[in-house]
């Protein structure tokens, strides 16, 4: 796996319009459509730089095989556990850009819950000569979840937020999320799945559906966005309703997702 350290990966988009366009109102947000030369928004480049591989090439969870650019763990479930951002400049809609990824750590140790591998990448998404986002991604991959094993108590969340926005999700929403992000993961469509093979009691809201929904929210209070780090801590599940909280630091803003039994599920800082 240290092999794999170092590694580039380099891919091109045009950054469809439409596809925002799409977003836009999967997410169910105000105003007109977005078009050509408009900004591209906040975290909104995972819908594009799909990774398309054919079936032959999918591993069981949906997601692309490891072994190829993403080193073989030996560990079959994938988590993305977060990752930080930051945004020196904008994107423009309708302009080819190019993102290049390079595997910047590969780690095996032992948590709470059995064997794991932490993947660490770095992305820079350039157009036109200049860098518009610096990304750092933390994928986690695990053992399958023994069945005997007693459950791990996910943490409280902080309760004295001075913001909050409640939000809702269902299967459409995260099919819609998932077809936009070309992310097969079976763990956001197939509740089967979920049951029987992850150990999970529904689908799972997509960690980056989650972040996003958390810029949002900090860009309204912020007024705009220079860096967003998040850390995700606990599922949230379709059926359930989630607080987003936000408390003011002198940095710029504390965010964090509430389960609707108190748990935490993501921590986010944004300034």
């Amino acid at each position: 796996m240290e092999s794999a350290i170092g590694r580039t990966r380099r891919q091109t988009d045009p950054l469809d319009p439409a596809r925002a366009a799409a977003l836009q109102a999967t997410l169910g947000l105000p105003g007109p459509s977005l078009t050509c030369g408009d900004a591209l928004p906040w975290f909104w480049h995972y819908i594009y730089f799909w990774e398309a591989q054919p079936p032959a090439l999918l591993g069981r969870d949906g997601h692309p095989k490891t072994g190829g650019f993403i080193p073989d763990t030996g560990l079959p479930r994938r988590m993305w556990a977060g990752g930080a951002l930051e945004f020196p400049t904008t994107a423009r809609l309708g302009e080819s850009a190019e993102r290049i990824s390079t595997i910047k750590a590969v780690d095996r140790k032992d948590g709470r819950s059995g064997a794991l591998a932490v993947v660490t990448l770095v992305h820079e998404l350039h157009q036109a000569g200049q860098v518009c986002v610096r990304e750092r991604q933390d994928l986690i991959y695990r053992e399958d979840p023994d069945p005997l094993a007693p459950a791990v108590a996910p943490k409280s969340a902080r309760t004295d937020e001075e913001h909050r926005q409640t939000v809702s999700f269902n299967a459409t929403l995260l099919f819609r999320y998932s077809a936009l992000t070309f992310n097969g993961h079976r763990i956001h469509y197939d509740r089967d799945y979920c049951k029987s093979v992850e150990g999970y009691p529904g689908l799972v809201v997509h960690g980056p559906l989650l972040a996003q929904m958390l810029i949002h929210f900090a860009s309204s209070l912020l007024g705009g966005l220079n860096r967003f780090s998040f850390r995700a801590t606990a599922p949230l599940f379709d059926f359930e309703t989630a607080t987003l909280c936000a408390i003011k630091t002198e940095a710029g803003f504390d965010l964090w997702v509430r389960g609707p039994d108190g748990r935490l599920n993501m921590t986010a800082q944004a300034s």
